[in-house]
């Protein structure tokens, strides 16, 4: 028995999405820890490749191919981490799509897409899990996917950003609900050089710089938190792991060198009026008391550094 706590031997997991990028580097991360794990994607040929990557370095999975969402497609996870490897011990919630526009331009379908993948995806996968896990009477962790646009909002992202912050919600609210059974819940919220993020203007030419052989420079990797997909990965094993059984409830943020906590949302300024307030005493006080300093939204510009 090994007494590495970070030592995933025996567990088995499942990560939607994990056919590439984010969700394949945490795949074979939590494979590389010890856990047989349930590959998700929704093509079949590139689950079938990660399974292969994952085996040619020692792990074990296996690939489900579905599209992530409908309690069914939850169920059929779950039902293939048992049927293969005996039992469910984490759920990482990755899969994800993006329909980016404005608000004037959005569509219904763009709204309902996004979040039928991010949010009910994350739901109906969380509550399968969480009911075989209660099931099992041993504990486990689920963890889910989220993201800056999620805390701070993003333009352009109006369905991707509220899906998020959904998740962000869940996290705590599923931690209170999940504690007597040792199950824990957690968000990790990356930043790294993906399909989703390597077009952004500033960073991009020094991602086609590290695509080329060379390292991201310190003011991206410790000033941006920005690094490869693998770079994210080391915090799924250790939230999976007996290491973090005191860990929920919490939105950590990784990405290149930087690992952060992010705040919940409380009360930034309170004011008091005997009474109550009025539309007109509101007004009078405002800017000398509540509105004195507004919240600030947005992902923050990066920093370049100066030519």
């Amino acid at each position: 028995m090994s007494h590495n706590p970070t030592d995933l031997t025996g567990k088995v997991a499942v990560v939607t999405g994990s056919g590439r990028g984010l969700g394949l580097a945490y795949a074979a991360a939590l494979a590389r820890a010890g856990a047989a794990v349930v590959i998700n994607d929704v093509d079949l040929e590139t689950a079938e490749q990660a399974v292969k990557t994952i085996t040619e370095q020692g792990g074990q999975a296996v690939a489900e191919t579905v599209a992530v969402g409908t309690a069914e497609a939850a169920d059929r996870l779950v039902a293939r981490a048992v049927d293969s490897f005996g039992r469910l011990d984490v759920m990482v919630t990755n899969a994800g799509i993006l329909r980016d526009r404005v608000l004037w331009k959005m569509t219904d379908e763009d709204f309902d897409a996004v979040v039928g993948v991010h949010l009910r995806g994350t739901f109906t996968c969380a509550r399968a899990a969480a009911v075989r896990m209660r099931e099992q009477g041993e504990g486990g962790r689920l963890i889910l996917v989220g993201s800056p646009a999620g805390q701070r909002g993003n333009f352009g992202q109006t369905n991707y950003a509220a899906a998020k912050a959904g998740i962000a919600a869940m996290v705590r609210t599923w931690s209170m609900e999940l504690s007597r059974s040792a199950i824990t819940v957690n968000a990790i919220v990356p930043v790294a050089a993906t399909a989703m993020t390597e077009t952004i203007p500033a960073f991009a030419p020094y991602v086609e710089a590290m695509r080329g052989g060379e390292p991201l420079p310190d003011f991206l990797r410790k000033g941006e938190g920005f690094g490869t997909p693998e770079d994210c990965a080391a915090l799924i094993p250790f939230l999976a792991s007996a290491a973090a059984a005191d860990v929920t409830g919490q939105c950590i943020g990784i990405g290149g060198d930087r690992l952060a906590l992010w705040s919940h949302p409380q009360e930034a300024a309170v004011a008091f009026a005997d009474g109550g307030w009025t539309p007109d005493t509101i007004a009078a006080a405002w800017h000398s008391t509540v509105g004195s300093a507004p919240q600030t939204v947005g992902i923050p510009a990066p920093k370049l550094p100066e030519v």
